[in-house]
């Protein structure tokens, strides 16, 4: 089973409008904002625990924000075999969609969304183009992977690129069946390409927010709930039961503070309030 060259980190915003969500109201649009990230997020780690029970030989690279020609572009996961990369968008998306004119539309709400295998082809496009500055040569390959088994999809046109919740297990079986052997060349384009990562996309909008406006304490590292004091030297979340000793949530409550107030100076006071 393949170990990940990169594993996937939360985007920075997600942490930031995770912690503000505990610790304020949120206006409605941060709010469908951190749903929607935590939702994709979710999906994303779910296809992380399939491609992590790949037997073949591969390179799996978890999440890439990658540029060229002043143009950005991000990958959920890119899968490096002997001859073919493979390139996968996945979805998250809950509930009844119908496909119409290249947007998907959610039948109950009648959102629309721009159809996410667009996308996708534009990020192919870079990403050959990429590989052509690096002086690489592989054959590439860009599927979209509808994650959630709460999805239907009607009217949706066939296309072998896109993999719908029933197709998965094949689709991963499929993977698994490529015969492949790596070399260092495989491996000095796994490094390179973790290296050209510019991490998270600069916010487009930034929750408006400041100390005074947010709820002090502490909260879970796993539920993201206040935690109360259990003695002296533990704390402990009345709602997930995660324990944790004073010192190691002071640390985190340091890290919480530096991303929320990057401007402000770590004072003793400061983590103290």
């Amino acid at each position: 089973m393949p170990e990940p060259r990169k594993s996937r980190q939360i985007p920075l915003e997600l942490v930031v409008l995770q912690s503000l969500n505990s610790r304020m109201t949120l206006s409605d649009q941060d709010w469908k904002n951190y749903f929607s990230l935590a939702k994709g997020f979710e999906g994303e780690v779910k296809f992380d625990q399939l491609t992590g029970k790949l037997e073949s030989e591969c390179i799996v690279i978890n999440g890439l924000l990658l540029k060229i020609d002043n143009h950005f572009f991000q990958i959920d996961t890119v899968i490096i075999f002997q001859k073919t990369i493979y390139l996968v968008d996945v979805k998250n998306y809950e509930g009844d969609y119908e496909f119409e004119s290249k947007n998907l539309k959610h039948i109950k709400t009648g959102k629309i969304i721009k159809d996410p295998y667009i996308q996708l082809q534009r990020c192919e496009t870079m990403f050959r183009q990429l590989l052509q500055e690096l002086g690489f040569h592989f054959n590439v390959e860009a599927y979209l992977v509808y994650i959630n088994s709460e999805l239907t999809m009607y009217q949706a046109p066939q296309n072998p690129s896109v993999i719908f919740p029933t197709q998965i297990v094949r689709f991963m079986q499929t993977l698994n069946k490529i015969p492949t052997k790596l070399n260092s060349g495989h491996e000095k384009l796994a490094d390179l390409l973790i290296s050209l990562d510019l991490g998270d996309y600069p916010f487009t909008a930034k929750p408006d927010y400041d100390c005074d406006r947010t709820i002090k304490g502490v909260l879970s590292a796993c539920c993201h709930q206040f935690m109360e004091a259990d003695g002296d030297t533990k704390l402990r979340c009345c709602k997930c039961g995660l324990e944790d000793s004073v010192e190691s949530a002071v640390i985190r409550c340091v890290e919480e503070f530096k991303i929320l107030f990057p401007e402000r100076r770590v004072t003793t006071n400061a983590i103290y309030d």
